[in-house]
């Protein structure tokens, strides 16, 4: 099974590069966050035409958004709302004859990594608090599960192009890490691509449009993940980020991310 998981950063405006990516590296499940679109102008048309008429999808208008594409037939599990918000910041099918499939959009948090004087960034740690519980609480280890997601957190120090520069940047800082680090223990999930690339090695998925060249200053970090429970450990078999999608044309600013496992 190959999942793929995008920060597309409006699925209408980049539809295209959806289809693209769709028909160049053939996964059979593709999650999107950031679709920025309500169910009822979702492309649900042009992507069934494409061969994914399988389809699970929360929106709303002009902010977050995710969903879950898949070949084979999806069976939705939970679409839980977090924090007392209608924000479409979660989906969650079970493939047919496979794991059950979370995606997730993690709040981004704001610009000052204060929760005492940033309300976006208090939401955020609310966020991955809540996500420990109901993970830790509601969904076993020992059940087959893949979580995915734009987690808007860099936890290793070669998941950013600077530690010491980022220690107080938020998405890099010791109270984000150690959050996202309980959300990772709730249900012993793994992190499928870590598994197949070494935590010694950099490695980026999103990069800022502010750069001029966002290639050459190579200034990213690696904020989209996939994760897996311990079942589906021993199948992982590859991972990589598909860094050349952020120089497509019109890109999003994230890249997509690729996990193939042997079921």
């Amino acid at each position: 099974m190959r999942i793929v998981t995008w920060n597309i950063n409006s699925v209408r405006l980049r539809l295209p590069l959806v289809l693209r990516l769709l028909q160049e590296m053939q996964p059979d499940v593709l999650c999107l966050q950031e679709t920025k679109a309500l169910v009822d102008v979702f492309p649900t048309g042009p992507l069934a035409e494409a061969g994914w008429s399988h389809q699970l999808v929360a929106g709303m208008k002009g902010y977050n958004g995710v969903a879950i594409l898949s070949r084979l037939p999806i069976e939705e599990t939970v679409s839980r709302e977090f924090c007392g918000r209608t924000d479409a910041r979660h989906v969650a099918a079970r493939i047919d004859g496979g794991p059950e499939v979370h995606n997730f959009y993690v709040p981004a948090g704001g610009d000052v990594p204060d929760p005492a004087v940033n309300d976006k960034f208090a939401h955020k740690l609310d966020f991955l608090a809540e996500m420990t519980q109901w993970l830790g609480t509601e969904r076993s280890p020992d059940h087959p599960m893949i979580l995915v997601g734009d987690l808007n957190i860099a936890p290793l120090e070669t998941d950013v192009w600077s530690h010491k520069q980022l220690l107080n940047v938020v998405s890099h800082t010791p109270v984000e890490v150690e959050a996202l680090d309980k959300v990772q223990a709730s249900a012993g999930w793994i992190d499928a691509v870590r598994k197949i690339v070494p935590p010694e090695e950099r490695l980026y998925s999103w990069w800022s449009y502010r750069a001029k060249d966002w290639s050459a200053a190579d200034k990213g970090r690696r904020l989209d993940h996939v994760w897996v429970t311990p079942p589906l450990d021993g199948g992982i078999r590859h991972a990589e980020v598909i860094r050349d999608a952020r120089g497509w044309e019109k890109a999003s600013d994230h890249a997509p991310v690729v996990v193939d496992l042997d079921l």
